[in-house]
């Protein structure tokens, strides 16, 4: 047995041109017109670069960016769940010409990250946009906020990307494309592989779930995103920190790997974990796993609306499927950790867990109930917070699934 393909079937397809074909593209780049890129619009392009979003080989045409909207397939027939595309002003839009190569320029970093050649300039109905993909309009919810904020034109393309954006030098080994992880399953023997998702350092109902995918796979790649993250949310370098205390105490060596990714979240709900179970097929995982209210935000989706869109997709969709998890918690009459279809008991019994109050727990200095999240990563948490000047903290507010 192997790792499972890559996204439609062939090989990894990474888009970062190396050695002097790099460093001549990158002169290049500097006689181009420039089109500035939004975060998200960077983070896309650099798993591009790396193979992340194989096999992409640009940003989405209208006839792509329409079939994903209103199929998930792009107008090859590829299944894609969420548009892929880059915007920009009407002025810069209309100063391009079809055929004519520009430079993808990232202020964030002032870097050129990319060069592409327009095929196509295009606008789109944002609204339909995020009727389709977020399942809302409303611009309390920050996917749609960054749709309606985006530029008016969009540009198709394939690119060239010259660039990881300074994530292996921020983050080290913690970064790693999708053929380094793929080096890493094989050189451990593994073949079926759990990816967990996460943005938020791991409590006890996490570490649950990591558990119960070893049980059933091979190993678990805890899987962190590295890109742009809300207010409040902790930083990736702390969460690392507190998720290797957590494999150190208490998982089994050499069953879980960390790694980090370079994307913004989107907070899509069930569209955005058929995103990520796509690209976890190319970094090599066999499995998803799919919990509660799995990258939604607020009250926008059911707490398992992402567990019923993988049966609403066809059978070939994707090869990576998802390990559908119910809802976790501590009970103490059973003593552990335990879920809704393992524990008889009652709410009274329950201690239910969520990234978002431990958050906010940490973050106005009240005690953590027992059995919330382990003590070594507490002490990491808290350490981190206690640095913190007062302006610096950030309200966290509970709200949706995270307040029950």
């Amino acid at each position: 047995m192997s790792l499972v393909p890559p996204h439609g079937g062939g090989s990894l397809k990474p888009l970062l041109l190396e050695g002097e074909a790099l460093a001549e593209e990158r002169r290049r780049a500097e006689t181009l017109p420039r089109v500035t890129l939004s975060s998200r619009e960077a983070g896309d392009l650099i798993m591009m670069g790396i193979g992340g979003f194989t096999p992409l080989e640009g940003f989405m045409t209208r006839a792509d960016w329409e079939g994903v909207c209103d199929g998930m397939r792009m107008a090859n027939g590829l299944f894609w769940p969420i548009p892929i595309t880059l915007s920009t002003d009407r002025d810069t839009a209309d100063g391009l010409k079809e055929g004519q190569d520009v430079a993808l320029y990232d202020p964030e970093r002032d870097e050129i990250l990319a060069t592409m050649t327009v095929t196509e300039r295009y606008t789109i109905d944002k609204a339909h946009e995020c009727a389709t993909v977020f399942r809302t309009t409303d611009l309390e919810h920050p996917g749609v906020k960054m749709v309606m904020e985006q530029g008016e034109v969009n540009l198709a393309g394939p690119v060239r990307v010259l660039s990881t954006g300074g994530f292996p030098e921020k983050y080290g080994a913690l970064f790693k494309t999708p053929a380094q992880t793929r080096a890493v399953f094989e050189a451990k023997g593994w073949t079926t592989v759990a990816a967990f998702q996460t943005r938020n350092p791991m409590h006890r109902s996490h570490e649950y779930l990591a558990k119960i995918a070893i049980e059933v796979c091979d190993g678990v790649l805890i899987h962190s995103l590295l890109g742009k993250l809300k207010p409040g949310d902790i930083p990736a370098e702390v969460r690392a920190r507190a998720i290797d205390a957590l494999i150190e105490h208490y998982f089994v060596k050499d069953t879980v790997v960390q790694a980090g990714y370079p994307l913004d979240m989107r907070y899509a709900g069930p569209r955005e974990a058929l995103l990520h179970a796509l690209f976890r097929q190319n970094y090599g995982c066999s499995h998803l796993i799919v919990g509660r209210d799995h990258a939604g935000v607020g009250d926008y989706y059911g707490p398992f609306d992402a567990h019923k869109i993988f049966d609403e997709i066809p059978a070939d969709a994707l090869v990576t499927k998802p390990l559908k998890i119910d809802w976790t918690f501590w009970c103490d009459r059973c003593e552990g950790m335990a879920s809704m279809r393992t524990c008889p008991h009652g709410e009274e019994d329950r201690l239910l867990l969520s990234g978002t109050k431990l958050r906010k727990m940490l973050s106005e200095g009240q005690p953590v109930p027992d059995h919330f999240s382990r003590p070594e990563v507490l002490a990491i948490l808290r350490e981190y917070y206690e640095g913190l000047a007062e302006h610096e903290r950030v309200e966290v507010k509970l709200t949706g699934h995270s307040a029950r």
